[in-house]
């Protein structure tokens, strides 16, 4: 019962809208090197990443705040999941090919947290408009600076154990879309246990292409009976949301399936680069339809134009105060203590004291987490941390309680 203060455990918009859809070079590999085929199109050496991190990160309320969201909070290792998420990449792909996507008002932090990034690198997205926007934005900025070629779709907030099985999907991925240009790629990571709390992609046989598997269906957060009968049955996936598509068949799936939204993000194409970039970004951003890049795009993408490399990497996605749990201690029976804390008679329970000073205690617990901050506390069973995140909004529209969110 000692007090313990560390962790335990093809369309118009490609032919005409904005230029050109070059030949793919595959069809020209025979006659010269691959490397002067992509120069001669004008395609870049080395795949761009997006790496998002403009989320606010409400279910890991009180320990993510909108001020201060989970991406940012140094929770392994003394890093925060956005710095890991750089670590993890800059090495092979290079400082100027990461590119990170953030609220506006989280700009000066990301400088802050990443400063090895080229600040022209950091985007901020003027109003937080769900994630289709996002990507069609950086998309758009990466159209008008002239590259060609494949682009990664990242998290900021997810954890990764195998860091070299990481790096060989984002590379064996790279060349797949190289020598497919309009197809795109959904990771999916090999399940290892029921995870009703993320995205799941249904395969079917294996490709020609080594790891990558046909693509069938869809379904986000389904729920926790139908999750334990797609685990069992092998045919389902982990979604880890990361894709990677060539840049042009990216854009020609904005204008076929959300038109809307392809014609604002083309009116700030056209202001980009121009002294009206600003103006035009803050008018026409914050109108965008609000829009996940899940429903946008990848729910209504059909079997021939996308396929899924299957991966065993570690993944995790602490979306949830239990999820975080499962990802800092792997024995579900154990307990998690962070700060000054102690247990007794406690099974698969974590406490987060983030007060210094004071002294977190608990007896006879199971399946409970406890977090408590300077001016917050939070007590939840495991199988109800789903509802953080409602609970949450409704702090927010109370004018006596909004300001703890």
């Amino acid at each position: 019962m000692n007090p313990r203060s560390t962790v335990r455990r093809t369309s118009a918009f490609q032919a005409n809208a904005l230029g050109h859809y070059a030949t793919p070079p595959h069809k020209a590999i025979l006659v010269a090197p691959f490397s002067a085929i992509l120069s001669s199109l004008g395609y870049n050496q080395v795949m761009k990443l997006v790496i998002f991190a403009g989320g606010t990160g409400t279910r890991l309320w009180p320990l993510s705040r909108k001020n201060f969201p989970k991406q940012f909070i140094k929770m392994f290792n003394n890093k925060s999941t956005l710095q890991l998420a750089v670590d993890r990449v800059k090495k092979p792909f290079g400082l100027n090919n990461i590119i990170i996507s953030t609220n506006e008002a989280y700009v000066s932090m990301t400088k802050s947290e990443v400063p090895e990034i080229p600040v022209s690198n950091i985007v901020g997205e003027p109003e937080k408009r769900d994630v289709a926007p996002a990507v069609g934005l950086n998309l758009m900025r990466l159209k008008k600076q002239g590259y060609k070629g494949p682009v990664a779709l990242l998290w900021a907030d997810h954890l990764i154990t195998n860091i070299a099985g990481y790096l060989e999907l984002l590379k064996t991925s790279e060349d797949f879309v190289r020598k497919n240009p309009t197809k795109m790629v959904f990771v999916g990571e090999k399940p290892r246990f029921a995870d009703n709390n993320i995205g799941w992609i249904k395969i079917g046989g294996e490709l020609t292409d080594k790891g990558f598997y046909a693509y069938k269906s869809w379904k986000y957060k389904p729920d926790f009976d139908a999750c334990a009968d797609m685990y069992k049955s092998g045919e389902w996936v982990w979604n880890s949301g990361y894709v990677v598509e060539d840049l042009d068949f990216a854009l020609s799936l904005f204008e076929t399936l959300q038109p809307e939204l392809f014609s604002g993000l083309r009116r700030i194409y056209d202001a980009l680069g121009t002294s009206k970039e600003s103006q035009v970004v803050k008018e026409v951003y914050p109108k965008l339809p609000k829009v996940s890049h899940d429903n946008a795009i990848s729910e209504k993408v059909t079997g021939d134009q996308a396929v899924v490399f299957l991966a065993d990497i570690g993944f995790s996605d602490p979306g949830t105060l239990y999820v975080l749990k499962k990802a800092l201690e792997s024995d579900e029976s154990a307990n998690v203590e962070v700060g000054l804390t102690s247990l007794s008679d406690s099974h698969d329970t974590m406490v987060f004291n983030k007060e210094v000073g004071k002294l977190v205690a608990g007896i006879g617990l199971d399946g409970m987490v406890i977090v408590n901050t300077k001016d917050a506390v939070l007590v939840v069973p495991k199988n109800k941390v789903l509802g953080v995140s409602k609970f949450v909004e409704a702090l927010a529209v109370d004018p006596k309680l909004k300001k703890f969110i």
